[in-house]
């Protein structure tokens, strides 16, 4: 995940839809490593690496996150086709859309 990415995340994150949660994303990029997002009650942590217990893990090209996230690509589509895979509570990945809003 590059840096412009990560900090496209932290500008979009909603602390309001993340109210109540204690949640680790894991995302496992094919062109960019690992990172994790830590939300708990309102608040965004962005990690690298791998997280010993995650909520949900999705492995993915930064490309695919990109898209799903601008709203160019449907994560269920994307689940579908291949180009997404998710492990874990993967109805948690729903919720990516209402914690990082499009622009």
């Amino acid at each position: 995940m590059t840096p412009s990415t990560l900090d496209k995340l932290q500008t979009r994150f909603d602390p309001q839809a993340a109210s109540g949660m204690d949640e680790v994303f894991q995302f496992h990029f094919s062109d960019a490593g690992s990172h994790y997002l830590v939300v708990k009650d309102g608040s965004l942590a962005v990690e690298e690496g791998e997280h010993d217990a995650p909520s949900v893990t999705l492995s993915m090209s930064t490309d695919t996150l990109k898209g799903v996230m601008n709203g160019e690509i449907n994560g269920m589509t994307a689940f579908m086709t291949g180009k997404l895979k998710a492990t874990g509570n993967v109805m948690l990945a729903t919720r990516l859309g209402s914690l990082f809003p499009a622009d």
